[in-house]
């Protein structure tokens, strides 16, 4: 068994496939994906103006992902008030992101990256095809925040800071 783990290692199987992040001040990639309801999402597009959040998540329906996906849903009148619209993604199927969408009542578009298009155009590391949980706030178009780390249970309160900080400039 640890020789067939440590040959998949050395051959690149297990290893995580990592790009650089999007540095602050990058435009949002302009890469189009669609969203759990199966329609075309622009991302350049749909962040062009106002606040837009993209954040990843392995797997719909995880408990980490659960409890990160259900932070912000349990603070959206908060960012809708400060108008933010949000975006999850990860490598899950149309049906299974909106399964997860229904079962946890969550009020905004979770994107389907299959072939992990936005997952690659954000740099998101990858591991056994699995994003790591990150998140990217743009402004007009811009990145003004990013977490490469990812809270479960803060990430509504570490974008709800983000965006204090914002205002403050």
């Amino acid at each position: 068994m640890f020789a067939r783990i440590t040959s998949l290692l050395a051959g690149g199987t297990l290893a995580a496939v990592a790009a650089e992040p999007l540095a602050p001040g990058a435009a949002v990639p302009a890469v189009t994906q669609i969203n759990h309801d199966g329609k075309a999402v622009k991302l350049a597009e749909v962040a062009s103006s106002g606040f837009v959040l993209f954040f990843f998540y392995p797997k719909a329906d995880t408990p980490g992902c659960t409890k990160q996906a259900c932070s912000l849903r349990d603070s959206w009148e908060t960012l809708q008030a400060k108008g933010v619209r949000i975006f999850g993604v990860s490598a899950d199927d149309a049906e299974s992101q909106q399964a997860f969408r229904t079962k946890h009542k969550l009020p905004y578009d979770l994107l389907a990256d299959t072939d992990r298009r936005v997952i690659d155009a954000f740099g998101v590391p990858r591991m056994l095809g699995f994003a790591k949980r990150q998140a990217y706030l743009f402004k007009d178009g811009k990145l003004v925040w990013r977490s490469l780390e990812a809270s479960t249970e803060r990430q509504a309160a570490d974008v709800l800071k983000a965006l204090e900080s914002e205002a403050a400039k």
